[in-house]
């Protein structure tokens, strides 16, 4: 079974092409560098781009898999959430290709290819408890099984990776913020400034990094004469400290909420062995680390996508479309893209609400 995958959720144009031995055939990645101007994606450059490249995207792609394109079984494409100029690209793009070789058509949540992912190139089985972080998503979840997930936390403001991308913008740091900001607190001094752990006290697993984010502009104001944040003038050595304090407080706000999960998971499903971290944040080292040692505290199993599968790519959307075509479920051509669609609401549609099961 081959099947090719399209994302175009945000700023990447990716193709890529899986099949069910775990095998990645070919893949390519255009990453929109016009944003960097700008501090962040701008929708509407971001839809011309994808419009521009993503003929030539899946061409290589489908060049560097060294097969045809009458030998893809199915067609996947992320349909959302995300921003739906450049959803709607990916999606028209997989239906016309669909059409055209007479092939079934799978809607992608983007949010189920992150997670997803690990288990392309790692051992997990289901039900595992998986922390989704990314740039504009933060959810802890219960994965069933493809289209069955139980959330049990999410974020009520910004999400992990915003909050990293918003604090490396103030500081000056560029876009994206993350790795910055992890290059950053590398050499930094957590001790040196206090911020807060929105949230840590609640019974919940929900998450807050809004606090946190306004916490540091705080910090960085203090350096400005009239408290405004454009006047403040910092030394690298505050800049990197501040960079530390963040990751730590970020860090740990996500690993106390996930403790709590972790006791949840354990108690109801007592045969999932695996903690699995996804999404772009999941790339940061710092945070692999403490999500390791809180999974061998509790006798779990980590596992994580290879750091370059934890951004946006296609090797996600295939691989989710794969176990979901496996599965035997499709969707109808008149699929709509959706900007919003919850990862808790993606069990297979009956036929007529948007797919339908072969």
């Amino acid at each position: 079974m081959i099947v090719l995958g399209i994302e175009s959720s945000c700023d990447e144009t990716a193709a890529a092409i899986v099949n069910d031995k775990r095998e990645i055939l070919g893949e390519s990645l255009l990453s929109q560098e016009e944003h960097k101007t700008f501090g962040g994606v701008v929708p509407e450059i971001a839809a011309r781009a994808h419009l521009e490249h993503i003929d030539e995207i899946i061409e290589l792609c489908v060049k560097r898999a060294g097969i045809k394109l009458e030998d893809i079984d199915a067609i996947a494409a992320s349909s959302g959430p995300g921003l739906i100029g450049g959803v709607v690209v990916g999606v028209m793009a997989g239906k016309a290709l669909a059409l055209a070789l007479n092939k079934p058509f799978v809607a992608v949540n983007h949010l189920e290819g992150h997670a997803l992912a690990a288990r392309l190139t790692s051992d997990v089985k289901y039900p595992y408890l998986l922390l989704l972080v990314s740039g504009g998503h933060c959810q802890i979840l219960v994965v069933k099984d493809v289209g069955e997930y139980e959330r049990l936390g999410t974020t009520i403001d910004d999400a992990a990776g915003e909050a990293f991308d918003k604090v490396a913008k103030m500081l000056g740091l560029g876009y994206p913020g993350g790795p910055m900001i992890e290059k950053m607190a590398a050499v930094g001094n957590p001790d040196r400034f206090v911020l807060p752990r929105p949230l840590i006290g609640s019974g919940d697993c929900n998450l807050s990094f809004s606090g946190l984010k306004t916490a540091v502009r705080k910090i960085i104001e203090s350096y400005s004469e009239d408290g405004n944040i454009e006047h403040a003038i910092m030394r690298k050595r505050e800049a990197a400290d501040i960079c530390a304090a963040f990751q730590v407080a970020a860090t740990d706000c996500l690993t106390r909420k996930l403790a709590k999960a972790i006791t949840y998971f354990k108690q109801n499903y007592p045969e999932g062995k695996d903690l699995v971290v996804s999404g772009g944040v999941a790339a940061n080292t710092f945070l692999r680390g403490k999500l390791k040692e809180l999974a061998d505290k509790n006798g779990l199993e980590f596992s994580a996508p290879p750091v370059r599968f934890c951004t946006d790519n296609g090797v996600m959307i295939a691989w989710a479309g794969l176990e979901r075509f496996a599965k035997g479920y499709t969707n109808d051509l008149d699929f709509k893209p959706r900007p919003r669609w919850p990862l808790d609401s993606n069990a297979p549609k009956a036929a007529g609400a948007g797919g339908v099961k072969a």
